[in-house]
């Protein structure tokens, strides 16, 4: 065959011609030409335009690699590198204490107390959904709940992963030492200490004032910032209203994990600022005593519903609200169950329900004094300015009775207010004969003037305003136009007419004051900071004033309150009986203040339904000013 490198070099290098190759070509028997073919067709396998077409997809291939990294690295870098730090670093909540609420005298009517809680950390539940859900059913088994109360749990805590959401709380010693057992046998699952809010039950009636906390609501988290779906938050009543006071600021802790979420070490901290504690205007023992002795007539009379509120006239302070039924706060503490609070929300009673601030009555004979001081500052009558009380009002075809058959006699103003004499308020209010009334748009005018018709502002939610009706509601809401009848009802606090128990204790503590009116509140310190008196910027006029205090006197000394003279400090007061819907029985009131010549209490007393406000009324109203001037007038 001859020596290949020499044929190599003899093609490549020496042969030039045609003549040559074919000579070779022939030499070797074809070989080389064959050789020669298949070169020049291995040449010519890509061809041009099919080369750009590749190169041009390669280079578009490394343009969008290109493009992507620079996006993850630079455009979206920031992005990445925090999920990747949050993959190595896991950031709590630490939740500060809530603050502790006190009465006056720093008694604690709030707390917190320690508890065993079972919760869920949906991170670290198992990833395989079988293993997951025999896991959940485990979970369920051992802390007594259904499945499906977890299943709830799930789709929240889905949404925050890394939060441990309560499955369980306020769990007993033993209960929980045998869940800490079973622990390892739930992942995702665990037995953590905590804290719950308990309410102290030797004055049941505080649930309406101190209200309790839950789990915030999807519209509470989207309303409020600074919230985890996990929190909780005031739900009613001071825990309400002071939230932001009370719950304090939340820390951060930071722990560094590995790839399997096992916690290594602690990254960072920030501490939580602790709630600030409340001290209360509330006195204690006067509250208890209140709801004693009001349970106690109840008790007697067969009734349950009934309100009792104490303001110190000289600030507003409230000393005492009392609403009954009442509620355990401390069944919402650990979550109520579904049981207990279809029961509560479905009581005739309505024991959620605080009948001092939210309850609207007709105020009978309780607005008697408001109409007299409209009189006398409008000038339709004066000091001694008398009619004569035969028994009642004739106007048409129309009688409006006297509550004294055959009537008072010669009344005036101080007397009408001690007899609660209605045939002159049915004179002053809507006229009669040749004397001018003051009518409905000065009656209310003036009633508003002492807080009737609106919210007194006191710091406790679902308060109600109340009503003053007028010509044009009427008309509006019934169709009919308003008659000098409308008007003597009114002028006796009958008719449509609407107040709250508060809203006659805040009034007749302006009464009691000589004329300054006060936003009534319950909250004396926030912290070490004291909260100051907020007075309302309504004039009144004193001398009128002092006439209806005087009548007021005369209701205790001689008129329809002379069960209140035994007392060992003078008082005034006033009665009332309100007419109530349908059929049932009228509602009883009191309200008075006492002493009289420095008053330092001011009570109202409701009992719904109680018939007759001086035989009902009125000596629990004794009661209670016979306990404050033993017990408190001293120190006052």
């Amino acid at each position: 065959m001859g020596n290949p490198f020499f044929i190599q070099q003899a093609s490549l290098g020496n042969v030039r011609s045609s003549r040559s190759l074919t000579a070779l070509d022939e030499g070797f028997g074809g070989d080389f030409g064959a050789a020669s073919e298949e070169r020049r067709f291995l040449g010519s396998t890509i061809p041009a335009r099919r080369f750009w077409v590749g190169a041009s997809g390669f280079a578009m291939a490394v343009a969008l690699l290109v493009g992507r990294a620079a996006q993850l690295q630079i455009v979206r870098g920031e992005h990445y590198a925090s999920l990747a730090e949050s993959n190595r670093v896991r950031s709590y909540t630490v939740v500060p204490p809530r603050g502790i609420v006190y009465d006056r005298f720093g008694t604690p009517l709030v707390q917190n107390v320690p508890a065993f809680v079972f919760s869920l950390t949906y991170a670290n539940l198992p990833k395989d959904a079988a293993v997951q859900d025999s896991t959940i059913v485990r979970a369920a088994d051992l802390v007594g709940i259904p499945r499906a109360e977890i299943d709830l749990l799930l789709a929240e805590a889905r949404k925050s992963p890394y939060d441990a959401f309560p499955v369980s709380k306020g769990i007993p010693y033993e209960a929980a030492m045998r869940l800490a057992i079973e622990e390892a046998s739930v992942p995702g699952f665990a037995l953590d200490t905590s804290t719950v809010r308990a309410y102290p039950t030797s004055a049941m009636t505080l649930s309406h004032v101190l209200g309790y906390v839950g789990k915030i609501s999807a519209e509470e988290f989207e309303a409020r910032e600074g919230y985890r779906a996990v929190d909780e938050i005031g739900k009613s009543g001071l825990e309400r209203t002071q939230e932001a006071a009370l719950r304090g600021t939340t820390g951060t802790l930071s722990v560094e994990v590995n790839a399997r979420g096992r916690e290594l070490s602690v990254d960072g901290k920030t501490d939580p600022v602790a709630g600030q504690n409340l001290t209360l205007t509330i006195d204690l023992p006067l509250q208890k005593f209140v709801e004693t002795r009001i349970s106690e007539v109840l008790q007697k009379l067969n009734l349950t519903k009934g309100a009792v509120v104490a303001i110190d006239p000289r600030s507003g302070a409230v000393r005492a609200i009392v609403s009954l039924p009442t509620f355990d706060g401390n069944a919402f503490s650990n979550g109520i169950d579904p049981e207990t609070y279809k029961r509560l929300i479905e009581d005739k009673d309505l024991p959620l329900y605080s009948r001092a601030v939210s309850g609207e009555y007709p105020p009978g004979s309780t607005l008697k004094p408001f109409v007299a001081y409209a009189a006398l500052v409008e000038g339709l009558v004066g000091a001694h300015t008398s009619f004569v009380s035969t028994g009642g009002v004739r106007v048409g075809e129309w009688y409006f009775p006297d509550w004294k058959a055959g009537g008072h006699g010669i009344t005036d103003v101080r007397k009408a207010l001690a007899w609660s004499v209605n045939t002159y308020f049915y004179v002053v209010g809507g006229g009669f004969a040749e004397q001018t009334g003051l009518g409905v748009e000065r009656i209310t005018k003036h009633a508003a003037l002492f807080g009737f018709g609106s919210k007194t502002g006191i710091a406790l939610p679902a308060e109600s305003d109340g009503f003053l009706p007028s010509k044009e509601w009427k008309l509006e809401a019934k169709g009919e136009r308003w008659y000098v009848g409308d008007t003597y009802h009114l002028a006796i606090g009958q008719g449509d007419m609407l107040a709250t128990p508060l809203q006659v204790a805040v009034a007749n503590a302006a009464i009691a004051n000589g004329g300054r009116r006060f936003v009534p509140h319950l909250v004396e310190k926030i912290g070490e900071a004291p909260v100051a008196p907020e007075p309302v910027d309504v004039a009144l006029d004193a001398g009128a004033v002092q006439i209806v205090r005087e009548g007021m006197r005369g209701a205790v000394t001689y008129g329809s309150a002379r069960f209140l003279n035994s007392l060992a400090l003078p008082v005034a007061g006033k009665t009332g009986t309100a007419q109530a819907s349908g059929d049932k029985p009228t509602h009883a009131w009191f309200e008075g203040f006492g002493p009289y010549d420095d008053p330092t209490l001011s009570v109202v007393v409701l009992v719904e339904n109680g018939g007759q406000g001086s035989e009902v009324a009125v000596p629990i109203a004794r009661d209670i000013f016979e306990w404050w001037f033993a017990n408190r007038q001293a120190g006052e």
